[in-house]
């Protein structure tokens, strides 16, 4: 059994930084595809980045040069760091693991970017 669990959103200034974590709790997480996703209100949840156990990434987003996903296999996390946060950021943001039989959400952790 899989287990996702986000950290490290919060109130940001337009302009700011965050680095999003996402704890995997299970068997080889290495194995895993690790994806972002974010849910603002009112809107639907939009794929950001993803990160194959090979390292290989997609975005999703337009402005990519934004957001950068990794990973840290021997941790058991991915990472999701967002630069230059625009109020239009703020959502909740969700980690997804997925390795074609199993998928996996967390229950998202929430940003805000306002002065």
């Amino acid at each position: 059994q899989v287990h996702l669990v986000e950290s490290g959103g919060g109130l940001v200034q337009p302009g700011g930084s965050l680095r999003l974590s996402c704890v995997f709790s299970g068997i080889d997480f290495s194995s895993y595809t690790m994806s972002w996703y974010r849910q603002a209100p009112g809107k639907q949840r939009e794929f950001i980045a993803k990160i194959l156990s090979g390292g290989f990434t997609n975005y999703g987003v337009p402005e990519k040069g934004r957001f950068t996903i990794s990973r840290v296999n021997f941790k058991n996390t991915a990472y999701l760091q967002i630069n230059s946060l625009a109020p239009e950021d703020t959502a909740v943001y969700y980690c997804n693991a997925h390795n074609g039989f199993v998928e996996t959400w967390g229950q998202g952790t929430p940003v805000t970017v306002s002065s």
